[in-house]
């Protein structure tokens, strides 16, 4: 029997030692020449062709070269690894070869820095574990409490009038985040907060990296200036004076393992992750299980009978009844319908790192210093994983299929150590959502109506997405 093909290798010379300390460093010229691929333009490589589709991007590059190609965006050349092997690879990472921290950095550490994906390994660890009393029962508990009042209130106003759900469902999501997360009523304190993080999200991303004046960069970081001196004043006089069950003030108390509170600095850098990490990724996912719903109103009718024989109905004067938290686990069929949503429509379609070590992987030697990345909406759109994928199907994420399929075809919420922190509390928002929608509306669209995406950072519909809560 032939013995397998050796693994492509650099024709440069790449010191056998070198491991990356940042994001800054590059590699020699030519070192990932011998990776199949395409650099694109001069100057902007294939940039824009990225930011206008990216999946589609992404599956000509593999068509053409297969599952490990060479890039060349926002200036700096990349290797793209596709499949479920490859998510297992690079988020499993048993032989800790790849950074977070240096994959992430370049987009967010100007406004983000020390969010739990700008750490690795054990600094990771260590913070992750002492961030997780936020999401304990105790905590989750109250925060339901406050999500189904917030919610509650605000779908009530929704009723029978043509609206776009994006802008309506974002606000609401900063809205709660200010009640669950920090602990504040709305009004004109939290709405300058809920400013503030718009801007720096939208900072994050923007092409002018530097804060000039009138530009997205420097709003963000006159957004960050403020909510780090807003953070720092909330967590010294929580810490004097005691908090609530909110977010923030679990975070101000958090202890590391040898029992010394996090320092107030870090509180303060976690905090500001948090809050964008959630409230645009739950945004997103929130509108995209909306769409899909609308378009397949036969699963409306189905969640509705779930929701309905969970929370008991409807109170005397008609209103639904709020989802309990000990219920949550009852609705399976919403949750089965929200994970078809993540896959059809993952709000973070790709996962970038870094190797700190040289690697194999698909016949290809992949140098330590590289940038690498997966395709997470790639991947859950694959026919190997997914049959008739453009076909919503929540019943693909019964036990039994799921116990059939790679574990790492669906992973909206990334995995191993760098797995969501807060993935229960997604869930439990868009259930509370899905429970006070879909108790007091049916959700409709105009015949033929089919939105265009804008697919990057974060998927959204290009017009808002237009629909209309019907009164049942």
């Amino acid at each position: 029997m032939a013995s397998a093909a050796p693994p492509s290798r650099p024709a440069v010379s790449l010191s056998s030692d070198f491991t990356p300390t940042h994001w800054a460093q590059g590699l020699p010229d030519g070192a990932l020449d011998h990776i199949p691929g395409d650099d694109g333009l001069p100057i902007v490589g294939n940039t824009f062709k990225m930011l206008a589709d990216p999946a589609k991007f992404g599956r000509q590059m593999v068509a053409k070269y297969g599952t490990v190609y060479r890039n060349r965006a926002f200036g700096r050349r990349q290797v793209a690894l596709f499949g479920a092997d490859a998510n297992e690879l690079l988020l499993f990472d048993r032989g800790k070869i790849f950074s977070s921290e240096q994959g992430w950095g370049p987009v967010l550490d100007q406004l983000f820095p020390r969010g739990l994906m700008l750490m690795d390994f054990a600094e990771h660890r260590v913070d992750r574990k002492a961030l997780s009393i936020a999401f304990k029962p105790g905590p989750m508990r109250h925060y339901s409490d406050a999500l189904n009042r917030g919610i509650a209130d605000r779908v009530a106003s929704w009723a029978d009038r043509p609206m776009q759900f994006y802008p309506a469902i974002k606000t609401l999501t900063l809205d709660l985040a200010a009640d669950s997360f920090i602990g504040l009523p709305w009004g004109p304190e939290s709405d300058r907060i809920n400013q503030a993080f718009v801007h720096m999200v939208q900072a994050s991303v923007a092409p002018i990296r530097k804060p000039l004046p009138f530009t997205l960069m420097r709003k963000g970081v006159k957004g960050r200036e403020f909510l780090v001196e807003y953070f720092t004043k909330e967590t010294l006089r929580r810490r004097k004076e005691g908090g609530g069950q909110d977010m923030f003030s679990q975070f101000a108390t958090a202890t590391r393992e040898d029992g010394e509170l996090l320092p107030v600095d870090e509180v303060v850098d976690h905090m500001n992750f948090l809050m964008m990490a959630a409230h645009d990724t739950i945004t997103s996912s929130a509108t995209s299980l909306v769409w899909l719903l609308a378009k397949n109103p036969q699963w409306q009718d189905r969640l509705r009978q779930e929701i309905l024989a969970t929370t008991g109905g409807y109170d005397a004067d008609g209103t639904p009844r709020d989802l309990a938290y000990d219920d949550l686990a009852r609705l399976e069929l919403t949750e089965m319908a929200f994970k078809e949503a993540l896959r059809m429509i993952p709000p973070v379609p790709s996962m970038p790192r870094r190797a700190l070590k040289d690697f194999e992987f698909g016949g290809h030697h992949i140098p330590a210093g590289t940038p690498v990345g997966i395709s997470i909406a790639g991947v859950h759109m694959m026919e190997e994983y997914w049959p008739e994928p453009a076909t919503f199907d929540p019943l693909r994420f019964t036990p039994d299929q799921v116990k059939a399929r790679h574990k790492y075809a669906w992973v909206p919420f990334g995995g191993g150590a760098h797995m969501c922190l807060g993935l229960h509390f997604a869930y439990m928002q868009i259930k509370i959502l899905m429970a006070h929608i879909l108790t007091r509306y049916q959700i409709e669209i105009a015949e033929g109506y089919d939105p265009a995406w804008k697919p990057w950072p974060i998927p959204q519909p290009k017009d808002g997405l237009n629909v209309t809560f019907t009164s049942l």
